[in-house]
């Protein structure tokens, strides 16, 4: 194994050394198309795996507020069994001790259904925790004693020794549920190997939620996954959903997080537990200093609900929601600019979806209340130019119009923007298999090609538009894989995938005058650009093509006539105009060189490369192993001698003008 290894870098070194000829890139620095707007390099989240649990929220324990009933029968992994990441879809505290001892109660239950009682010599434990040696970890428990007093030992282990754990004993002495904290250090570390234990010492109780983090987390975020994001530097975030808003009520998640009832998830596998909601949004959005853009549920919601959200987050202290939030903590505004009105309404998928000659009235209907809680906010409507589903629509459907079509007929006066979503690749409802390495980096812009075609085309057709153009929100776009390995959709990105995105970002940038806003979907573990472990956190291949051009190219698009299939070349100025940047995606074994031909404004010295590549096309990083796949720089380049771009790699050069 050793030789064939050392055989094939060493053959991937001789083939990235062979150069094509090279090809002359013709610049007209005058001819120019609207300025990239920031907000295309944007992200979206979504209850939805472990994206937000397990990747952004620093919670370590599983229904932690004891949804799923407590039984004798310990099996709380229901789905993706056979992977690292099982769902959970039973209770995962398992007993200690008799069975008879725990027993679930509805009455005086600290929050949801019922709360879990625990007799005296009994207690819960749960298992497969991710633990770092030497790493310090904090905690809390809630509990009410049935008598005078309850004491309950509390261990953090990471084996099975004597030595292998440490323990804390809480004391409890208020008739009423009380909360009492404690702190362990990990002495070894290990994805699964670490157990929580509450074991009730003496008196009986009844147990509310506990907690435990990383000491390290920051306002219950984790620490390295917001590392990673706050490189990643996306513009605008979109949240809660995705399919997840269709049957969300934001009334959850905000006030004391204890008392946050948890929930099924209304649209995926799992339990919600409301312990993030619209104050944790916020403060995610401000710490890794970011846009908040928030969807309002337009499918099992109403449109008071939706003002109210609005009214929650922009109005003053006098206003009914802004009253709570202030009382929530937060007396200033947030000032919530942008929002989404419901999601793939169009779908027989989606919670509350109906015909669209009805969803055209709710729309309406929404943005109106919402627009009278802050007149001033940015709203982005549902759209689709696929199709109309003709066995739930079907009149619709004959008319052959589709969902971007009907709604810009009928709502175009309710809609700052309109929405499209696309996902390519090894898709679970087609089963794609790899295609060729050319025509999989071609997805991503041949589908923002065709939105783009197509919306240019329609909106010119329409009366009503008299000659306006709607924006488009691509507010949902990526690779899209069935093969699963961090979680429910924790698809896994190869180096094909992020040359793919570059060429995606292009695309974009071609069409800069009508697509305004972009949010790759989603960002940590669910078809995400980044990738957690219970103990570690990585950027993808996807996430490092958008983190290099987020942070080096340029703002102003040149118009570029020249077709490099299959590589895929775009160019623009800074904002300054004072340097020229070029973007080249090159999918191809060979390196390639390109030679920059000057109109208009002439180079001032020499120019800067970053690139990522790896040694072969389905090379891709793993959280907690060093990186197959990263970002490298070159300095110094005479540009004279001609912009080299290595084999399988997206390149980024920039280049000082006069």
């Amino acid at each position: 194994m050793k030789h064939s290894a050392s055989l094939l870098a060493a053959l991937w070194v001789l083939v990235a050394t062979i150069t094509a000829a090279p090809l002359d890139l013709k610049l007209d620095n005058n001819r120019t198309n609207a300025p990239i707007s920031p907000f295309i390099y944007g992200q979206f989240i979504e209850h939805l795996g472990r994206c937000i649990y397990g990747g952004i929220w620093a919670e370590m324990l599983e229904d932690r507020k004891f949804y799923f009933p407590i039984t004798a029968e310990y099996s709380p992994y229901r789905a993706l069994t056979d992977s690292a990441y099982p769902v959970v879809g039973a209770a995962p505290w398992e007993i200690v001790g008799d069975a008879g001892s725990v027993t679930m109660q509805k009455q005086d239950a600290f929050v949801g259904d019922h709360s879990p009682r625990v007799n005296s010599g009994a207690g819960l434990r749960q298992r497969d925790l991710g633990l770092v040696a030497d790493k310090e970890y904090v905690g809390y428990l809630w509990a009410k004693p049935l008598g005078k007093r309850a004491d309950i030992e509390v261990t953090l282990a990471w084996g099975n020794g004597a030595n292998d754990r440490a323990t804390k004993r809480l004391t409890f002495k208020s008739r009423q549920y009380s909360k009492r904290e404690f702190a362990f250090t990990a002495a070894k570390g290990g994805e699964t190997n670490g157990v929580l234990e509450l074991r009730v010492l003496s008196g009986d109780v009844l147990l509310g939620p506990p907690s435990l983090m990383p000491a390290d987390h920051v306002d219950g975020m984790r620490a390295d996954t917001l590392a990673l994001l706050k490189q990643l530097d996306g513009t605008v975030y979109r949240w809660p959903g995705g399919n997840f808003v269709s049957g969300y009520d934001w009334r959850d998640g905000i006030g004391d997080r204890d008392r946050r009832p948890p929930r099924k998830n209304p649209a995926w596998t799992g339990v919600e537990h409301n312990d993030f909601g619209t104050d944790e949004f916020i403060a995610f959005c401000r710490e890794i200093g970011t846009e908040p853009m928030i969807a309002v549920n337009t499918g099992f919601g109403d449109a008071y609900s939706a003002a109210q959200w609005v009214e929650y987050c922009n109005s003053g202290v006098k206003t009914i929601a802004g009253g709570w939030r202030a009382k929530n903590g937060n007396r200033q505004p947030y000032g919530v600019k942008y929002w989404c009105v419901g999601n793939e309404m169009f779908g027989p998928w989606q919670l509350g979806f109906m015909q669209m000659q009805h969803y055209t009235l709710k729309n309406n209907l929404v943005v109106d209340a919402m627009r009278r809680a802050d007149p001033t906010v940015v709203l982005t409507a549902v759209g689709d130019l696929t199709t109309i589903n003709k066995d739930h629509d079907p009149d619709q459907a004959k008319s052959g119009k589709t969902c971007s079509h009907i709604m810009l007929e009928q709502c175009a006066d309710h809609m700052d923007l309109l929405s499209e979503h696309f996902y390519e690749g090894r898709l679970p409802w087609t089963q794609n298999r790899r295609v060729a390495l050319n025509d999989h980096v071609a997805l991503m812009k041949n589908a923002i090609r065709a939105k783009a075609e197509g919306h240019r085309k329609l909106q010119a057709s329409l009366p009503n538009l008299n000659g306006r153009i709607i924006p488009i929100a691509m507010d949902e776009w990526n690779y899209w894989h069935r093969e699963y390995a961090y979680g429910e959709l924790g698809c896994v990105y190869e180096l094909s995938d992020g040359l793919g995105v570059a060429a995606g970002l292009h695309e974009f940038f071609r069409h800069s005058d009508l697509i305004q806003m972009a949010h790759y979907a989603q960002t940590v573990n669910v078809i995400g650009a980044i990738k957690t472990s219970r103990t570690a956190a990585e950027m993808e291949t996807t996430g490092l093509v958008l983190q290099m051009y987020r942070a080096h190219y340029g703002q102003i698009p040149l118009r570029l006539e020249q077709d490099f299939g299959p590589c895929d070349v775009a160019a623009a100025l800074t904002e300054d105009g004072k340097t020229l940047t070029i973007g080249v995606m090159n999918p191809t074994h060979e390196e390639i060189e390109i030679r920059p031909m000057f109109t208009g404004k002439m180079l001032s010295g020499s120019a800067t490369r970053w690139h990522i590549t790896g040694p072969t096309h389905t090379a891709h990083n793993t959280p907690g192993q060093p990186r197959v796949v990263d970002i490298q720089l070159a300095e110094g380049i005479e540009v004279s001698a001609g912009l080299r771009v290595p084999a399988l790699s997206a390149a980024l050069f920039r280049l000082p003008l006069e």
